[in-house]
């Protein structure tokens, strides 16, 4: 663990103090308390407040949102109360530390988003290679029938409580949780970037311990369940990493928000397809190659940050480039 580091001034106000250094005992405590809260609020219905069992899945989940919600509210307020940020003045000042930031905004969507997108190269053609094939007519029909499954896959998709929860709930909530609030901990507690990359989605896969639980009470075998789980830990780590990075080098918690619903929505990346004759499995290595060659240069500061040579990121990101 470094020394604590002195923080740069964020961009909107020169004369804001940045946000002071912590024990990084203190750090790492606050981040494993935030990650078992955000977990066991979820029993908190049932076994705190004694509330009858959901009837339906929708209600089930509907009590989980509002848990998560309430997790989220009081990590963020927590860190907030850590690092003292209502002392900075301007409430930009305050957001921007936990990645609320509105300058380029636009390129803390797009890019991360194009660059997430190159690992499901082989899941597109696989996807293009069945639509093509599965129906013999011409190019005008197949157009309209993918647009009417498209139209209605959207207002299905609308209504349906899962997609919430995979889509909307769980990234931004978990995002919040696991990357703007403890990746500020673990700065100011001293820890280096690296070390934060690679450790703190520790705390995010033991969020997800509870499913071996779940997994039991539905009747599962318990060593199926636990290779089940051990493949989520496996995958949410990997994941860890890269959202971990994604806010380290742009400074926005919207890059790793986008590309956490991106990678719910596609699930797995399709490594081959027997169908596609080896072509998804070229284009997997290809976009894989592709990703890590621009893992860096799409994520230079500067894409993000007009103002290096007065460095703005409180992080010292710049200092990473």
């Amino acid at each position: 663990m470094a020394t604590p580091a002195s923080f740069h001034h964020l961009a909107s106000s020169s004369s804001s103090p940045p946000p002071p250094a912590i024990p990084g005992a203190a750090a790492v405590a606050a981040s494993a308390a935030m990650a078992v809260s955000y977990v066991a609020v979820l029993y908190a219905p049932t076994v705190v407040l004694r509330l009858p069992p959901p009837t339906s899945l929708r209600a089930f989940l509907h009590r989980r949102f509002a848990c998560a919600a309430v997790s989220s509210a009081a990590s963020v307020l927590a860190t907030a109360s850590l690092l003292r940020v209502w002392s900075m003045g301007d409430s930009a000042d305050a957001l921007a530390v936990f990645g609320f930031r509105s300058d380029h905004l636009l390129q803390a969507v797009a890019i991360p988003l194009l660059l997430t997108s190159l690992v499901y190269a082989g899941s597109f053609v696989a996807g293009l290679w069945l639509l093509a094939s599965s129906s013999g007519r011409d190019d005008g029909e197949l157009e309209v029938g993918f647009a009417q499954r498209l139209a209605h896959w959207i207002r299905v998709a609308v209504g349906d409580v899962m997609v919430w929860r995979n889509c909307v709930v769980a990234p931004i909530t978990e995002e919040l949780v696991f990357r703007a609030c403890m990746v500020p901990l673990l700065l100011c507690g001293g820890f280096k970037i690296y070390n934060i990359i690679f450790l703190s989605p520790v705390f995010f896969s033991l969020a997800h311990l509870n499913h071996l639980f779940e997994l039991h009470q539905q009747g599962r075998n318990f060593m199926r369940s636990l290779l089940i789980v051990g493949i989520q830990l496996g995958y949410t780590v990997i994941f860890g990493w890269y959202a971990v990075f994604l806010f380290i080098r742009t400074g926005h918690i919207v890059s790793p928000i986008v590309a956490h619903i991106f990678c719910n929505i596609m699930g797995l990346p399709v490594f081959s397809s027997p169908r596609t004759k080896g072509v998804a499995s070229v284009a997997f290595l290809a976009g894989s190659l592709s990703f890590f060659c621009l893992l860096f240069p799409a994520t230079i500061p500067k894409l993000y940050n007009a103002r290096l040579d007065q460095c703005s990121c409180w992080h010292g990101y710049c200092r990473w480039s």
